[in-house]
């Protein structure tokens, strides 16, 4: 009896061992994730952003979408990043969220620009989710949440519809991991930092965020699937401090205030 309790003891104490390692190893590196190849990433994107677009209304106000692809330009010029990656879509809807597709496809909702209180503020969010897809977050938080299988089967086309709508929903509604978010929220100071825009008012973009009562937070889907915002203003400000840096407004402000007039139409 005695010997039959240790051996028990000793599976469990081998199987927490071996789940503990297991969960160490980083399974995008290991199956070569990454290179799941960029086509099927983009076939998988392509599927998601198809289904938004089934259920949203997106913005094509000419003048509007250039004006933020002006930014994403210049995001993506001066930190070398490939500008065809990052395909904006502008979506009309009052909550206040942007968030990143596989494939490079970023969400950008109206109520995100109409509560932005200057363009450095929706830089900042910008250069955060450009951060996301800059560091392949997108795909490695899929792998953890729904499986590589599952993902391999939507980019051969074997996955059903229904499947597809909650996979896509995870990442407009749900957090990525503390370690992901706050290496995406450094990179975006150094995205802002190397394209002269000042970083400062995105920490004051999440301390307002922080600050609103809770009546207030289901307009606020960015900062639900970004906790901790007061935390992550004060790292932001203290990782900023002491980088010398040029501060330059991407757009003339009679540009910045037509649009925020135009996405209020």
């Amino acid at each position: 009896m005695k010997k039959s309790i240790i051996q028990g003891i000793f599976i469990i104490a081998l199987f927490f061992s071996i789940y503990g390692i297991l969960s160490m190893v980083d399974w995008i590196s290991f199956f070569k994730i990454e290179t799941i190849t960029e086509k099927s990433e983009a076939k998988i994107g392509d599927l998601f952003w198809k289904m938004f677009q089934e259920n949203e209304k997106e913005n094509k106000n000419a003048y509007l979408n250039h004006s933020i692809d002006s930014i994403i330009d210049k995001i993506c010029f001066a930190n070398k990043i490939d500008r065809k990656i990052v395909k904006l879509h502008i979506v009309n809807k009052a909550e206040i969220n942007a968030f990143a597709l596989p494939g490079g496809h970023l969400l950008v909702y109206s109520g995100l620009i109409t509560h932005s209180e200057n363009q450095e503020e929706l830089s900042g969010v910008l250069c955060h989710e450009i951060g996301h897809i800059a560091l392949n977050q997108v795909m490695k938080k899929l792998v953890k949440e729904v499986g590589i299988s599952v993902l391999i089967s939507m980019s051969t086309g074997n996955t059903g519809t229904q499947v597809i709508r909650e996979t896509a929903k995870k990442l407009s509604s749900t957090a990525f991991d503390r370690s992901m978010e706050k290496e995406a929220d450094l990179k975006a100071v150094d995205f802002m930092i190397q394209a002269e825009i000042n970083p400062l008012p995105f920490a004051d973009f999440l301390n307002t965020l922080a600050d609103k009562e809770p009546e207030d937070l289901k307009y606020f889907s960015w900062i639900n699937t970004h906790p901790d915002s007061k935390e992550r203003s004060k790292y932001i400000i203290e990782y900023a401090k002491g980088k010398s840096f040029h501060k330059k407004s991407i757009l003339h402000s009679p540009t910045w205030e037509k649009i925020k007039k135009d996405i209020q139409e």
